[in-house]
Protein backbone atom coordinates (compact mmCIF):
# COMPACT_ATOMS: atom_id res chain seq x y z
CA UNK A 1 0.00 0.00 0.00
CA UNK A 2 2.61 2.09 0.89
CA UNK A 3 4.15 1.89 -2.90
CA UNK A 4 0.99 2.13 -4.20
CA UNK A 5 0.23 5.50 -2.61
CA UNK A 6 4.15 6.50 -3.06
CA UNK A 7 3.67 5.59 -7.02
CA UNK A 8 0.67 7.60 -7.31
CA UNK A 9 2.13 10.79 -5.53
CA UNK A 10 5.26 10.49 -8.00
CA UNK A 11 2.88 10.45 -10.57
CA UNK A 12 0.92 13.62 -9.56
CA UNK A 13 4.16 15.68 -9.08
CA UNK A 14 5.82 13.74 -12.55
CA UNK A 15 3.65 16.54 -13.86
CA UNK A 16 1.85 14.94 -16.97
CA UNK A 17 0.02 18.02 -18.50
CA UNK A 18 -1.97 16.67 -21.70
CA UNK A 19 -5.06 13.99 -22.01
CA UNK A 20 -4.40 14.70 -25.62
CA UNK A 21 -1.32 14.32 -28.46
CA UNK A 22 0.30 16.93 -29.94
CA UNK A 23 1.45 14.88 -32.70
CA UNK A 24 0.07 12.18 -33.46
CA UNK A 25 2.47 10.23 -34.89
CA UNK A 26 6.64 9.32 -35.03
CA UNK A 27 7.52 11.85 -38.00
CA UNK A 28 11.06 11.98 -37.58
CA UNK A 29 14.13 9.37 -36.70
CA UNK A 30 15.64 9.33 -33.29
CA UNK A 31 18.70 11.00 -32.06
CA UNK A 32 20.62 8.57 -31.35
CA UNK A 33 23.13 11.00 -29.43
CA UNK A 34 20.26 11.16 -26.63
CA UNK A 35 20.31 7.19 -26.17
CA UNK A 36 22.00 5.94 -23.26
CA UNK A 37 21.87 6.46 -19.36
CA UNK A 38 22.25 10.02 -18.47
CA UNK A 39 21.94 11.41 -14.82
CA UNK A 40 21.38 15.11 -13.08
CA UNK A 41 22.64 16.39 -9.64
CA UNK A 42 18.99 17.66 -8.23
CA UNK A 43 18.87 20.83 -6.34
CA UNK A 44 18.70 18.56 -2.67
CA UNK A 45 22.36 16.70 -3.91
CA UNK A 46 20.34 13.76 -4.90
CA UNK A 47 21.45 12.04 -8.32
CA UNK A 48 18.27 11.22 -10.60
CA UNK A 49 19.02 9.30 -13.78
CA UNK A 50 16.86 8.85 -16.97
CA UNK A 51 17.77 6.07 -19.58
CA UNK A 52 16.84 6.65 -23.08
CA UNK A 53 16.51 3.36 -25.48
CA UNK A 54 15.60 3.02 -29.07
CA UNK A 55 11.95 1.42 -29.51
CA UNK A 56 12.51 1.81 -33.57
CA UNK A 57 13.83 4.21 -35.87
CA UNK A 58 11.55 6.67 -35.06
CA UNK A 59 10.61 6.34 -30.91
CA UNK A 60 12.37 6.00 -27.59
CA UNK A 61 11.56 4.06 -24.35
CA UNK A 62 12.42 5.96 -21.21
CA UNK A 63 12.85 5.00 -18.07
CA UNK A 64 12.59 7.70 -15.39
CA UNK A 65 14.11 7.86 -12.75
CA UNK A 66 15.97 5.18 -13.70
CA UNK A 67 16.75 2.51 -11.22
CA UNK A 68 14.42 3.47 -9.26
CA UNK A 69 11.36 0.97 -7.23
CA UNK A 70 9.07 3.52 -8.92
CA UNK A 71 10.53 4.60 -12.19
CA UNK A 72 8.05 6.05 -15.02
CA UNK A 73 7.85 4.71 -18.27
CA UNK A 74 7.20 6.46 -21.64
CA UNK A 75 7.18 6.07 -25.34
CA UNK A 76 8.98 9.47 -27.28
CA UNK A 77 9.22 10.96 -30.62
CA UNK A 78 10.52 13.33 -32.58
CA UNK A 79 8.06 16.08 -34.19
CA UNK A 80 8.73 19.42 -35.62
CA UNK A 81 6.64 22.09 -34.86
CA UNK A 82 6.90 25.11 -36.38
CA UNK A 83 10.45 24.82 -37.58
CA UNK A 84 11.34 23.02 -33.78
CA UNK A 85 12.32 20.05 -32.94
CA UNK A 86 10.59 18.83 -29.83
CA UNK A 87 9.70 15.63 -28.34
CA UNK A 88 6.39 14.13 -27.20
CA UNK A 89 6.23 12.03 -24.31
CA UNK A 90 3.78 9.25 -23.95
CA UNK A 91 4.01 8.22 -19.78
CA UNK A 92 2.94 4.14 -19.85
CA UNK A 93 3.04 3.58 -16.39
CA UNK A 94 5.73 2.69 -13.63
CA UNK A 95 8.31 -0.66 -13.24
CA UNK A 96 5.80 -1.62 -10.50
CA UNK A 97 2.97 -1.77 -13.22
CA UNK A 98 0.77 0.78 -12.26
CA UNK A 99 -0.81 2.98 -15.10
CA UNK A 100 -2.30 6.64 -15.35
CA UNK A 101 -5.77 6.64 -14.93
CA UNK A 102 -6.48 10.51 -15.08
CA UNK A 103 -5.90 10.84 -19.26
CA UNK A 104 -2.99 13.30 -18.20
CA UNK A 105 -0.26 11.15 -19.62
CA UNK A 106 1.49 13.45 -22.60
CA UNK A 107 3.99 16.03 -22.53
CA UNK A 108 5.98 18.24 -24.53
CA UNK A 109 9.52 19.08 -24.05
CA UNK A 110 12.01 20.76 -26.35
CA UNK A 111 16.00 19.67 -25.88
CA UNK A 112 19.73 20.73 -27.17
CA UNK A 113 22.74 18.50 -26.95
CA UNK A 114 25.85 19.79 -26.44
CA UNK A 115 28.87 17.30 -25.82
CA UNK A 116 27.71 14.34 -23.09
CA UNK A 117 25.23 17.24 -22.09
CA UNK A 118 21.46 17.58 -22.60
CA UNK A 119 19.22 20.10 -21.83
CA UNK A 120 15.42 19.34 -21.37
CA UNK A 121 13.14 21.92 -20.89
CA UNK A 122 9.19 20.72 -20.61
CA UNK A 123 6.23 22.96 -21.79
CA UNK A 124 4.87 24.84 -19.62
CA UNK A 125 0.64 24.05 -18.85
CA UNK A 126 0.52 27.16 -17.06
CA UNK A 127 1.59 29.27 -20.02
CA UNK A 128 -0.40 27.21 -22.61
CA UNK A 129 -3.41 26.17 -20.69
CA UNK A 130 -3.65 22.44 -20.72
CA UNK A 131 -7.83 21.57 -20.98
CA UNK A 132 -7.67 21.03 -24.60
CA UNK A 133 -10.02 18.50 -26.50
CA UNK A 134 -8.40 18.14 -29.82
CA UNK A 135 -4.88 18.17 -31.31
CA UNK A 136 -5.69 21.14 -33.27
CA UNK A 137 -6.50 23.32 -30.25
CA UNK A 138 -3.54 22.18 -28.15
CA UNK A 139 -1.32 22.67 -31.38
CA UNK A 140 -2.74 26.64 -31.78
CA UNK A 141 -1.95 27.61 -27.87
CA UNK A 142 1.56 25.76 -28.69
CA UNK A 143 2.32 28.03 -31.67
CA UNK A 144 0.59 30.93 -29.79
CA UNK A 145 2.78 31.12 -27.14
CA UNK A 146 5.90 29.68 -28.54
CA UNK A 147 7.36 33.44 -28.59
CA UNK A 148 6.31 33.46 -25.03
CA UNK A 149 9.45 34.68 -22.88
CA UNK A 150 8.71 31.02 -20.73
CA UNK A 151 7.02 28.73 -23.22
CA UNK A 152 8.94 26.00 -21.52
CA UNK A 153 9.53 25.18 -18.03
CA UNK A 154 13.31 25.37 -16.44
CA UNK A 155 15.64 23.34 -17.83
CA UNK A 156 16.51 19.80 -16.73
CA UNK A 157 20.25 19.53 -17.26
CA UNK A 158 21.60 15.93 -17.94
CA UNK A 159 24.95 14.45 -18.42
CA UNK A 160 26.10 10.92 -20.15
CA UNK A 161 26.95 7.90 -17.86
CA UNK A 162 30.35 7.11 -19.43
CA UNK A 163 29.90 3.13 -19.58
Amino acid sequence: MKKLLLTIIYLLTSGCDFIIPLAATPELSIDARVVGLWERIKTDGKTERLLVLPFNEREYILSWPANTENELLARAHLFDFSGQTLVQLQWIGTSEDTVPDDGLIFQIASYSMRDDTMEIRLLNPVVTGKDFQTPADLAQAVETHLDDPAPFREAMIFHKVQA
